[in-house]
């Protein structure tokens, strides 16, 4: 059975710093899937913060370029997303995901792949 489970989120001021983790079970990370971070605030619809395919390559949306990092611990078997410079506008709750091929689909979104439950990031 495939698990998503993330970790880090919490509250922090504008222009702080929060590295979130996603720890997967069933599934490698590593190099087998694209795997990302999504993000979904009240009232809005979910979307992708960034991915990183299975040979590396990454994405950002345009609001998080040069803020957030996404990077891969293939011996832990994790996905971490570091936020840098946070402003109000990001928070949200933040989702770790895989999708199911190796690599990224421009229009990878929820519901397909397998999603975690989610920790939120408050910024104030």
């Amino acid at each position: 059975q495939v698990q998503l489970v993330e970790s880090g989120g919490g509250s922090v001021q504008a222009g702080g710093s929060l590295r979130l983790s996603c720890a997967g079970t069933g599934i490698h990370l590593s190099s087998a899937f694209c795997v990302g971070w999504f993000r979904q605030a009240p009232g809005k619809e979910r979307g992708k913060v960034a991915t990183i395919d299975g040979d590396g390559s990454t994405s950002y949306a345009d609001s998080v370029k040069g803020r957030f990092t996404i990077s891969k611990d293939n011996a832990k078997n994790t996905l971490s997303l570091q936020m840098y410079s946070l402003k109000p506008e990001d928070t949200a709750m933040y989702y770790c995901a895989a999708d199911w091929g190796r690599f990224c689909d421009g229009t990878w979104n929820y519901p397909r792949g397998y999603w975690g439950q989610g920790t939120q990031v408050t910024v104030s």
